[in-house]
């Protein structure tokens, strides 16, 4: 029964469009989209030498004209979902795309940008792509953009008024897990503090250049993706990667209570990824998920020992699969999540849920 009752805010969410509609009226001036692989819509496309880019086949084959963007999915990922309900088309473009032209990111900056690329980090050791310091000094370069066009009034007002899109800190887990698979609890505090110290400094930065209201995709339960299935000798989930998750979550959550606090105009709602993917792995036939072990796209165990190439095994029934590749949800996934996140309960959304965020004296 408690099973049940957890389930019941997902289920009319399966009956929404199986893509994003037109662009409609937006709901918010504008969406500034900053963090990891989650959130990445083709700023690693730029990169040379980076070896976390999705802009090649079978990624994409359920995205308009079955074109690879970049991002690390068969169609859209949870970004364009929520980019979406906030009345755009999908997430806004990659910062990358814009940067060289200089009219074109002005104009773009008016509406939203992405900074997001794949590999990155809260901290900047982690990956070798566009560290969230980076992407920060990135939004710093467009704010300073936006003044020869507006007035500085009109540009506090701009920014105050759109939403600050994060999701990120997976890689950070991972990083530190192949570095120590057995922490002790000395060391695993010592991790998620020095995170957590990281994290304010980035929000204070975006504070700073005039980010008022944040929306929060926390850590989904990384441990029972396929490629950390693949280690594991029994196939479960690997519990180490799920419990620095929820530690990193629980001290997030805790961190923007605090800062809100303190942060004059400050506003936040963090969706839970976690609890939505969970609920899932533990009940995936009532959500319409028949696959929640193996990749759709992939090879070795669990189609989890190597990431999706032209030449990756690719399932057909895409729709039925929780995971893309080894650590990659579906468009179907992130359908499910968007919708959680934007119009859940508490459980999937807090204190308030996106929805709440934006509507949330736009006026």
């Amino acid at each position: 029964m408690a099973a049940l009752v957890l389930l019941l805010p997902l289920l009319p969410l399966l009956a929404a469009s199986a893509l994003p509609s037109s662009e409609a009226a937006a709901k918010v001036p504008a969406l500034y989209v900053f963090g990891d692989s989650t959130a990445d819509v083709g700023n690693n496309n730029y990169l040379p030498g980076s070896n976390a880019k999705a802009n090649f086949p079978h990624n994409g084959i359920d995205f308009p004209f079955s074109r690879p963007t970049g991002r690390f999915s068969n169609g859209y990922n949870g970004i364009d979902f929520l980019a979406n309900h906030m009345g755009f088309k999908r997430s806004p473009p990659p910062f990358l795309s814009l940067a060289n032209n200089t009219s074109h990111r002005i104009l773009r900056g008016l509406k939203g940008i992405s900074f997001a690329s794949g590999g990155s980090g809260i901290l900047d050791a982690t990956g070798s792509t566009i560290s969230m310091t980076k992407q920060i000094q990135y939004f710093s370069t467009v704010r300073s953009d936006l003044t020869g066009q507006l007035a500085i009034e009109q540009i506090d007002h701009l920014l105050s008024k759109s939403i600050f899109l994060i999701s990120t800190g997976g890689n950070d887990i991972f990083a530190f897990f192949s570095q120590n698979r057995f922490p002790n609890i000395t060391e695993t505090q010592h991790f998620i503090s020095t995170l957590i110290t990281k994290y304010q400094d980035h929000f204070k930065e975006l504070y700073a250049l005039g980010a008022r209201k944040f929306g929060i995709v926390d850590v989904a339960p990384i441990g029972c993706c396929p490629y950390p299935r693949s280690l594991n000798p029994t196939g479960g989930c690997l519990e180490m990667l799920n419990e620095l998750a929820r530690k990193f979550n629980e001290a997030s959550k805790a961190l923007l209570h605090d800062l809100s606090s303190t942060l004059t105009g400050m506003k936040y709602s963090v969706g839970s990824s976690y609890a939505i993917v969970m609920n899932i792995v533990n009940n995936p036939g009532t959500l319409g998920f028949e696959e929640i072990k193996t990749a759709c796209c992939g090879s070795g165990k669990f189609n989890g020992e190597s990431g999706c190439t032209p030449n990756a095994t690719c399932c057909s029934n895409r729709r039925h699969y929780l995971f893309w590749d080894l650590l990659h949800p579906t468009h179907a996934t992130s359908k499910l999540v968007g919708h959680a996140i934007f119009s859940g309960s508490k459980q999937y959304a807090s204190p308030i849920n996106f929805r709440q965020l934006v509507e949330d004296d736009y006026y």
